[in-house]
């Protein structure tokens, strides 16, 4: 039998206005992730994908459609995406110092996260704080300078013990690498990958570079103009992919063509 997803959309679509004239971001999108695995969805700037990622989060209801937890929708006529729900979904964005109070030292911003899903006091909120970003690979010393003073690489890694810090059993991380450089992208990349084992996290990692996405997904979602065009195993879709669009994608990546024998 046929687990049930744990996180699912369904015909998801929304229109924005720009200039008075109707854009359509996401057109009748739908995916799912299942527990403990992590997915890919990838396209160029402007696909939809942040938008999508929104949607997932509750940060931006659809026009149409449903996504649904568990089974349970979220968006139906209730609008039932309660604390419990936002708990569970935590997101991290694709600018780490846009997403962190520069006032706040990286220590207090991971500890206000703490206090506000855990009840607890001060002590074990900073401690607790301090327990996470170690596990990012933040001293202690780093813990306590505010945005400004750290890396790239170090800002993202704050961000994501931010997101972590209410317990979420999914995180969708909307482009996390593509402030960083080459290093910080490969540690963060790790990092990613030894939560997902050590904590049983569930992903939904959206990137432009399909790289990143072969590296560190199972699954794919290809979103062209906000439309989910391809998808499959990361594998099967980047050795042999059945779109026009996914085949544009890869050949602007230097090297893919070995892909297809790897």
């Amino acid at each position: 039998m046929t687990p049930e997803p744990l996180l699912e959309a369904r015909d998801v679509s929304i229109t924005f206005r720009e200039r008075g004239r109707p854009v359509a971001a996401v057109c009748s999108a739908s995916l799912s992730v299942y527990a403990n695995e992590a997915i890919g969805l990838v396209g160029e700037s402007g696909s939809g994908k942040s938008t999508l990622a929104r949607i997932l989060v509750g940060l931006q209801p659809p026009d149409e459609g449903d996504v649904r937890l568990e089974g349970r929708s979220l968006y139906g006529a209730s609008r039932a995406f309660t604390k419990a729900d936002r708990r569970r979904l935590q997101m991290v964005f694709q600018d780490p110092y846009g997403s962190l109070n520069p006032r706040m030292r990286a220590r207090t911003a991971v500890a206000e996260a703490y206090r506000a899903w855990h009840p607890s006091g001060r002590a074990e909120a900073r401690l607790a704080a301090e327990e996470l970003l170690q596990s990012m690979g933040i001293s202690a010393e780093d813990a306590r300078k505010r945005p400004r003073m750290l890396s790239g690489g170090q800002r993202q890694r704050v961000s994501v013990a931010r997101a972590l810090a209410p317990t979420p059993s999914i995180l969708v991380a909307d482009e996390p690498t593509s402030a960083i450089d080459q290093s910080a992208q490969a540690q963060l990349l790790n990092l990613l990958r030894e939560l997902q084992a050590a904590r049983g996290l569930t992903i939904v990692f959206i990137s432009h570079d399909l790289g990143v996405i072969r590296y560190l997904t199972s699954r794919v979602y290809v979103m062209r103009r906000g439309e989910i065009v391809e998808t499959g195993p990361t594998e099967d879709v980047m050795r042999a992919p059945a779109h026009d669009y996914t085949k544009a994608l890869l050949s602007s990546i230097p090297g893919a063509k070995r892909w297809s024998t790897a």
